[in-house]
């Protein structure tokens, strides 16, 4: 059964806000390959909508290797995206081909994805503080791959917004990157 991982930037004091750190070489590296191992990335639309960015690079590559790579590797990856208000990914405007909307529930898409075997037999990621929030909730995130940044943002959206339930841990590794970014990977243990 494939697995499902959260992975996620966030700052030291638990915002997800791409607007207060900049990824470096490294980072952009690190989540190349990542997707390069996956057989797909869920994203609800606020997500999917600022990940387009990265599209204009495929087209039109920057100066930056890292940059370039990571573009590629995000537009190669399978994204299923949930949205109650997008009709479609439309990969004649803004969209990717490499994109679809999911007909289903996230519950039932990603029990699906876990379980198929015709999709394929790598991890599945997702992206979205929405959605691991949703998924968390119906205990069906495998492992955590928290990017923790070194910079406190003091507002925000919190990753763990609106969880109730009492969730243990354990880490089962880290990896550091020279610009202060930890990412700490965790399963969970009930």
């Amino acid at each position: 059964m494939r697995k499902v991982i959260a992975a996620i930037n966030m700052t030291l004091d638990g915002f997800c806000d791409h607007t207060v750190f900049l990824p470096d070489e490294e980072i952009h590296q690190h989540y190349a390959e990542l997707l390069r191992d996956a057989d797909a990335i869920l994203y609800g639309r606020v997500t999917y909508q600022l990940m387009q960015f990265w599209q204009t690079l495929v087209n039109n590559p920057s100066v930056e290797k890292s940059m370039d790579d990571f573009a590629v590797a995000i537009d190669k990856i399978p994204k299923i995206v949930f949205s109650h208000t997008l009709k479609d990914t439309d990969p004649k405007a803004i969209g990717w081909d490499s994109a679809r909307l999911s007909k289903q529930t996230v519950e039932e898409e990603v029990l699906e994805l876990k379980q198929s075997r015709n999709g394929g037999s790598k991890d599945i990621f997702v992206g979205s503080r929405s959605l691991i929030i949703q998924l968390m909730k119906l205990n069906l995130i495998d492992e955590y791959q928290l990017c923790v940044h070194p910079v406190i943002a003091g507002s925000g959206s919190p990753l763990f917004e609106n969880i109730n339930d009492r969730t243990i841990l354990k880490l089962i590794k880290t990896k550091s990157f020279s610009g202060g970014a930890v990412v700490l990977y965790y399963e969970p243990t009930n």
